[in-house]
């Protein structure tokens, strides 16, 4: 009865081994929680937002996104999307400049997102994860729905 029983652990103990060694698509840098820091941001041009909290869930091949915020005026805003890295357009909403978002990964930190308005390129963004994984830094350029030229650069701190 003794040798069942600890045959009987010693095959669950395998099972959990096994179990605990099946791969799981792990987060990379982008993902998480990032508020942006105002004082370290610009917007060119301004007004600046008063507030904005990214929340990234990424695999390395998948990214789903969201984004509040309150904009200059005091309003709220919401922006979403769920893309793959392969460079082909999907669908955003809440974001009145842009339809669709195209995302490349350049490195293990960097990815370079473009986005259209009725098939037009209308902004591009390179989003810049810092080593320790601490700070994202944004950089957009392009135009906005006014016509203007757009250089802003938004720096976020992980939450």
């Amino acid at each position: 009865m003794r040798i069942k029983t600890l045959a009987a652990l010693a095959m669950t103990l395998l099972f959990v081994a096994l179990a605990l060694n099946v791969p799981v698509a792990a987060a990379d840098q982008q993902s998480g929680v990032w508020k942006m820091d105002p004082a370290k941001s610009k917007y060119d041009p301004g007004p600046a937002a008063k507030s904005i909290t990214l929340k990234i869930e990424s695999d390395g091949d998948n990214i789903k996104y969201s984004s509040d915020g309150i904009d200059a005026a005091g309003n709220p805003t919401h922006m979403e999307y769920t893309a793959k890295y392969d460079g082909k357009d999907y669908p955003i909403t809440g974001n009145p400049n842009a339809d669709t978002v195209a995302l490349e990964r350049t490195d293990d930190n960097t990815i370079r997102s473009t986005l259209k308005k009725d098939g037009q390129v209308v902004m591009t963004v390179t989003s810049v994860v810092s080593n320790d994984g601490k700070t994202r830094t944004s950089t957009f350029k392009g135009k906005n729905a006014k016509g203007q030229d757009v250089n802003n650069i938004l720096v976020y701190n992980k939450q």
